[in-house]
């Protein structure tokens, strides 16, 4: 029950971080806003969640793990339900805000609770179901998204958490054992003002760059010059401020720690960016409808899900090197798949690489989610978990970021290379068109700037399948330990 509990909690949220983007059109004309204004519906939750992350560990302790979750639980339900009534763009991006700073937690105090209340050989599998809604969340939110909009209204959306965080909070409250808080020492506020700037500012930054035209735009060049300022500041505030840091210096000494969440951000940044490239492509080339996009997308979701539950077996049966290596290969191996896209594709063609591409990340995040924590103190894991969600989030922020930059200019790129070729100089064109109509230039100009764009989403995917074989060399990082005799579980040590 309290896995049942807290999994739904995370589900909730997880859900939210997508399930508001195909609804955001519907908004736009109930709350009489810009396509401008509307997107800080997304921005408002992403950048409060991101600030509100790296608290989870002080306020864990402070106010214990039960009364915690209890609260952030309570506040998101709360919200969601605020953001379903809201009549005004104000109220809205108000009660995204609020959402935010309430979900932040879920998620790692989620990954904390199961690794608490499992002994370690059962940790893995722990993990597997911890991965699952983590995952399988993000991927079913546009769908879930879609249906509830076309089917009802858009504030259904939001209004569908409240029956799952009434659950969620009753199982909290009725089977989660109470846990009593620590005599932790006063907040930090300069290292966390400081570092919450830097989050912020950055998410921000990644969130709205594409749309503003990157350092083309007054607003970016701010939040970048925020971001770096106030990061240098933490940086320089953590090294002289001793144990009276805000961020805890002990997590640095676990080296299965510190080079799990390098992973995580790595793996953020090649892996996740290719789930942000299938919806736009599917809808804007070939004319999806958004339930359609979500029913052929949704099938990764399956993958990802049976491979961790297997990937949470085999952990500790098998070298995590071999299962990392599994993961990635396969992965490439979708990736590869979709290099060969075109224009005319059946669905078939874009369920099979999905669900590929979904197996190979489930046999990344498991065993990686398992050895990152495998010896970090009790204590710790609140900070360690918050501190592991938060670089999974930055790493495909800046993914998704740099490969929608890259589709963008590399359609601009295409569509004036191929535009060269469109002259009267060109025989067959000349014979099957007539250049001197206003309508057939629109045609053609349309049929290029398919194609240009076709090519952008491919020459992505080849980045991404690159970038994904790049990563493969740094397992020789990852060392593999077998359990020594007397050991309770196996026990897996990266260095």
């Amino acid at each position: 029950m309290i896995t049942l509990s807290i999994m739904l909690a995370t589900l909730m949220q997880t859900l939210d971080s997508t399930i508001a983007n195909v609804a955001l059109p519907h908004m736009q004309g109930t709350l009489s806003a810009s396509q401008d204004e509307i997107s800080w519906v997304l921005t408002s939750y992403i950048v409060a969640a991101a600030i509100a992350t790296p608290l989870t560990g002080w306020l864990a302790a402070r106010l214990g793990v039960k009364r915690l979750l209890a609260i952030a639980v309570s506040g998101f339900t709360v919200a969601s339900l605020l953001c379903g009534l809201s009549e005004t763009l104000a109220q809205i991006v108000g009660a995204r805000l609020l959402q935010g700073l309430f979900g932040a937690a879920l998620v790692p105090l989620s990954q904390s609770i199961l690794l608490d209340i499992n002994p370690r050989d059962k940790q893995p599998q722990a993990m597997a179901i911890w991965g699952v809604g983590v995952m399988v969340g993000p991927i079913l939110g546009p769908t879930l998204g879609g249906w509830l909009t076309d089917s009802y209204n858009w504030r259904w959306v939001f209004l569908i958490n409240l029956p799952i965080g009434a659950f969620a909070l009753f199982g909290v409250l009725t089977y989660l054992p109470r846990s009593k808080p620590s005599a932790r020492q006063a907040l930090d506020f300069f290292g966390f003002i400081t570092l919450s700037l830097a989050i912020g500012a950055l998410q921000a930054m990644l969130d709205r760059g594409q749309q503003l035209d990157w350092f083309g735009s007054l607003e970016i060049r701010i939040e970048a010059a925020v971001a770096l300022v106030s990061f240098v500041f933490f940086a320089l505030h953590t090294a002289t401020a001793g144990k009276g840091s805000f961020f805890r210096y002990e997590l640095l000494k676990d080296s299965n720690f510190v080079t799990g969440t390098c992973f995580i951000f790595v793996i953020g940044a090649v892996m996740y960016a290719t789930r942000a490239l299938l919806p736009p492509m599917l809808e804007a080339l070939m004319g999806y409808p958004v339930a359609t996009t979500g029913l052929v997308t949704a099938p990764s979701g399956v993958g990802t899900m049976v491979a961790m539950l297997i990937a949470g077996r085999l952990v500790g049966r098998m070298d995590v090197r071999m299962m990392l290596l599994a993961g990635f290969l396969v992965s490439a191996v979708a990736l590869y798949q979709m290099m060969g896209y075109t224009l005319v594709l059946s669905q078939s063609d874009i369920v099979w690489p999905g669900v590929i591409q979904g197996v190979g990340l489930g046999f990344v995040f498991v065993p990686l989610s398992a050895v990152t924590f495998a010896t970090l103190a009790p204590e710790l894991r609140a900070d360690g978990t918050a501190i592991f969600s938060l670089m999974r989030n930055i790493g495909s922020s800046i993914g998704i970021s740099v490969i929608q930059a890259q589709v963008t200019r590399n359609t601009q790129v295409v569509h004036a290379s191929l535009v060269e070729h469109m002259n009267p100089a060109n025989a067959a064109l000349m014979q099957n068109y007539d250049l001197g109509s206003p309508s057939t230039l629109e045609s053609l100009n349309r049929m290029v700037t398919q194609q240009a764009s076709m090519i952008a989403y491919v020459d992505a995917f080849k980045l991404m399948f690159v970038a994904t074989l790049c990563v493969v060399p740094l397992l020789a990082i990852v060392r593999s330990r077998r359990r020594a005799a007397g050991e309770d579980a196996p026990h897996v040590a990266m260095d």
